[in-house]
């Protein structure tokens, strides 16, 4: 008879086990989802702009698949918890599928804007809902490493995208580009539908009655989210425009630059999970974050490709070094908010500033010019870096367990 010590063990081994094939299956699944939206990416402004959209007007079709994520996000997190997560990510890329072919059939800015804005509903509920299925199996300690290792898929998935469209594009088209989008979401359904289990719902959060943002360190994440996504959203909207427009760079040239970016961040997920692990995690996106607005302001006075490649590559470098430890906050406050909500909240932030910063760039770049966007959002990145450090301040001092912030 086994002794019960033994017991525990395979049951131990048999968890950790199931736990590591979740894992996969949803890195696979999040990897291709992502791929297929990235390989659109450096298209959809050329794309826009033969539908004879404005600056303005492009920033509208960006920001209407983020408001669309914004006011859903913490809707679809908290059922999340509450019901389980498999089918929302399910019926989410049932959606990418269905919405990859629509593409192909825009006619109008508007309609263009429209179909954006479902495919921000289906993106609310596949990444931040996926995230708070790993972050349900992460240990204490090992925040950072196992987000960060999760977060490869995101942002491997958004590197590779860009150059792949830009190449599918200038051999095979366009409507090629959508049609490996459609392929892409599809793999992620099935991979999904097939090897992900449903989860179980877990414990009642403890801080529910105050909310996500009355935890201190999930404001200091929140903080963070939408300093970070205004740079990134200048970044992807408008590195196509001055690369083509500013550089001549081909759409396969244009694709690289974005590439670099992505690529570069994911190679430092995991790195930096374990540095957000053992050190000071404000520190890190402090530092990372710095990294970035410096890198903005310069962009206007590059020329050509290998020093927009560059810059590329350190803003890809800031978000390595950043990223992994804001969500390990956020994966810490979620096992008292849930993790549906923290990562819905964190995730919904990300896109309020991804609303924000292609509206106002686009305005700012249609009032005075191209070069203006980049120094607006280097200049709001570094002053809002001293409002994240009071908030992270506060919450290493509210609690013990906020001290990673």
């Amino acid at each position: 008879m086994d002794h019960p010590e033994h017991c525990w063990a395979m049951t131990s081994d048999a968890a950790e086990l199931t736990d590591r094939r979740i894992f996969q299956a949803l890195f696979v699944s999040v990897f291709s989802a992502m791929l297929g939206l990235g390989i659109v990416i450096p298209l959809l402004p050329h794309y826009a702009e033969t539908l004879g959209a404005t600056g303005l007007e492009i920033g509208a079709i960006f920001s209407g698949f983020s408001v669309a994520r914004a006011l859903l996000m913490p809707v679809f997190g908290r059922l999340s918890d509450r019901r389980g997560r498999k089918w929302f990510i399910v019926l989410g890329l049932a959606l990418y599928t269905v919405l990859s072919l629509a593409y192909l059939e825009a006619d109008s800015v508007g309609g263009l804007i429209f179909i954006r804005m479902i495919h921000g509903v289906a993106s609310a509920m596949v990444v931040p809902i996926a995230m708070a299925y790993i972050a349900d199996l992460s240990r204490v300690g090992s925040e950072g490493r196992h987000m960060g290792t999760f977060s490869i898929a995101l942002y491997l998935g958004m590197g590779i995208g860009p150059l792949a469209g830009g190449v599918i594009s200038a051999l095979a088209g366009m409507d090629a580009v959508f049609l490996g989008m459609t392929g892409f979401s599809l793999l992620s359904l099935l991979i999904s539908l097939v090897f992900v289990p449903e989860s179980t719902p877990g414990p009642r959060p403890s801080v529910a009655k105050r909310g996500v943002l009355g935890h201190p360190a999930m404001r200091a994440a929140v903080a963070f989210q939408l300093i970070n996504a205004f740079a990134n959203g200048t970044f992807m909207v408008f590195i196509p425009l001055i690369a083509s427009l500013s550089y001549g760079l081909s759409t396969a040239e244009t694709g690289i630059v974005i590439s670099v970016s992505s690529l570069s961040t994911s190679m430092l997920q995991r790195w930096s999970g374990r540095l957000a692990d053992r050190y000071d995690r404000a520190g890190l996106i402090v530092g990372g974050t710095a990294l970035i607005a410096a890198t903005l302001l310069l962009i206007p006075s590059l020329s050509g490709f290998p020093e927009l490649l560059l810059a590329s590559l350190a803003i890809g470098i800031g978000g390595g070094i950043s990223l992994p430890a804001v969500t390990a906050i956020v994966t810490v406050a979620g096992r008292e908010v849930g993790q549906g909500a923290a990562m819905g909240a964190s995730n919904t932030a990300m896109g309020v500033g991804m609303i924000v910063s292609p509206m106002l760039s686009g305005l700012v770049m249609d009032l005075y010019g191209l070069s203006s966007v980049f120094y607006l959002s280097g200049i709001v990145c570094l002053t809002a870096l001293p409002v994240f450090q009071v908030l992270a301040r506060r919450a290493r001092t509210a609690s013990p367990a906020d001290a990673g912030a």
